[in-house]
């Protein structure tokens, strides 16, 4: 049986299960965001940190399902190597999302200033480390990809900024 999980998160850098490929692409109408709360892994629940969940870009809304579990979806995707290709090179790709729903979904921070959400990931560690950690990991595996995620890297800037200020 062949799956393809279509990582955006840690599991660019830090798939933590054996895999036999790894393609970098992307998913049209769908855009990286910190808008997840992470209480388990990045922060906790008096402090949580934030991590990278997927948006749709027109507003619509196994280990994996223990390591996820805080994404309260789970939708199969076409996957694309590039944003300008009219087919994709990849039909059926599982992919985990946080919707919006406080109801499903407790732990969705939502949209916030840069600053803002800077601040909480300058400040916030839970189990899996630091959560500043979680972001310049996926800034710097974004960046090997040739990938320059414009939210990630002012997010990582600032957050820099601020640790910077602090010494």
């Amino acid at each position: 049986m062949v799956m393809w999980v279509f990582g955006y998160g840690s599991l660019i850098w830090k798939a933590g299960f054996n895999y036999d490929d790894r393609v970098f692409g992307c998913i049209k109408s769908y855009r990286r965001v910190f808008y997840q709360g992470s209480t388990d892994h990045r922060g906790t629940p008096e402090y949580p940190g934030r991590t990278v969940t997927l948006e749709s870009a027109d507003g619509d809304v196994c280990y994996l399902g223990v390591r996820e579990k805080q994404y309260d979806q789970k939708a199969y995707v076409d996957f694309f190597l590039d944003d300008n290709d009219s087919k994709p090179a990849i039909s059926d790709v599982m992919v985990f999302i946080a919707s919006p729903d406080k109801k499903h979904n407790p732990n969705y921070l939502g949209p916030a200033p840069v600053e803002e959400i800077a601040k909480q990931i300058a400040s916030s560690e839970g189990p899996s480390g630091p959560n500043k950690d979680y972001l310049f990991h996926l800034e710097e595996s974004l960046k090997s990809y040739g990938c320059e995620d414009k939210h990630v890297m002012e997010l990582a800037d600032e957050v820099r900024r601020l640790l910077s200020e602090k010494l």
